[in-house]
């Protein structure tokens, strides 16, 4: 059996008067406690050595993270990548990997790494190992997010480290084994690899309109080779989009951990301006979903185009 979960773990079908459906998105079967695994994973097919994923995209909120919340369930869906999981789901079909999150983002972030952590945010203490100071985790965007889109506190009290682990082993941990051993097969079947993160960014941060549709990111050339975003900054420019390199995201956690271009191990970061495709306020899909949905695979194929090459390569 497969399902797929909405906030209430009911099959999410996104409806938009007048336009047809987003495709919904299935997962794997259900855990044994009757929650959501933490991943949806489609592996690449053989010839394949490419793997697209989307850590924030998830929007499960398990009823007892709920029952703590001082905010609006509203106000955390804000922060989400939302509906980017659908944007990419079609590449599939070109033969790619593709691995989503279903737990949403508030709950804990898959792109930190696990030590970034407010010790503050626990009354008997962080998680092992000890939580890490940094501009991110100073912010309230740890691993264990602190703050929600209008910058209020997520949690009414303050956490036990059972709580961090629990999150951590419900859903960081598993996501993070699973890009892993896959990034690790597609190594050993290829000799080089391609994994590409997708994000969506506000367009407006700190009271400032983002000037970009889309921001490529590769740790300013430390993830990816110079012809993987230049082509990617190409065919999204072609198409009418105005791209940034590095900018004001240069790549997360995800992409500084796998990409090592000097092993044929490249990450590219993709964020994608919402204003395209959604109402930021509401979360619902707007008509230019379905432009950027067709744009996006499209590029998604010069892409796996670009690791064939690699491959043929002598």
């Amino acid at each position: 059996m497969t399902r797929a979960f909405s906030l209430d773990g009911c099959a999410l079908l996104q409806t938009i008067t007048g336009m047809e459906r987003p495709e919904p998105i299935s997962t794997a079967c259900e855990t044994m406690d009757g929650l959501p695994p933490a991943f949806t994973f489609h592996a690449p097919q053989h010839d394949c050595s490419v793997l697209f994923s989307s850590p924030h995209s998830g929007r499960y909120y398990p009823q007892d993270f709920r029952s703590e919340l001082r905010v609006p369930l509203l106000d955390l869906r804000r922060v989400e990548d939302a509906h980017v999981d659908q944007l990419i789901y079609g590449i599939r079909r070109l033969g790619a990997g593709l691995i989503t999150a279903n737990y949403a983002r508030s709950y804990v972030d898959l792109n930190r790494s696990e030590t970034e952590i407010d010790s503050r945010m626990f009354r008997d203490g962080p998680p092992t190992p000890a939580g890490e100071r940094s501009p991110r985790v100073e912010a309230g965007l740890g691993c264990i997010p602190r703050i929600a889109a209008s910058g209020q506190d997520i949690h009414a009290g303050m956490l036990s480290r059972e709580e961090a682990e629990k999150r951590l082993n419900r859903a960081y941990r598993p996501y993070h084994d699973a890009i892993d051993a896959a990034l690790a097969d597609i190594w050993r079947n290829h000799g080089h690899v391609v994994l590409v993160d997708c994000h969506s960014m506000p367009s407006i941060v700190a009271g400032r309109r983002i000037q970009a549709d889309i921001v490529l990111g590769n740790r300013h050339g430390a993830a990816s080779d110079e012809s993987l975003i230049r082509m990617v900054e190409g065919e999204f420019s072609r198409r009418g989009y105005r791209v940034l390199r590095n900018v004001p995201y240069a790549g997360g956690y995800i992409t500084q951990k796998h990409g090592v271009p000097l092993q044929d191990r490249h990450a590219l970061q993709i964020e994608i301006n919402r204003r395209l495709y959604l109402n930021e306020s509401t979360v619902e899909l707007k008509p230019g979903f379905y432009r950027l949905r067709d744009d996006l695979l499209a590029i998604a194929k010069k892409v796996v185009v670009w690791a064939e090459q690699k491959k043929a390569a002598p």
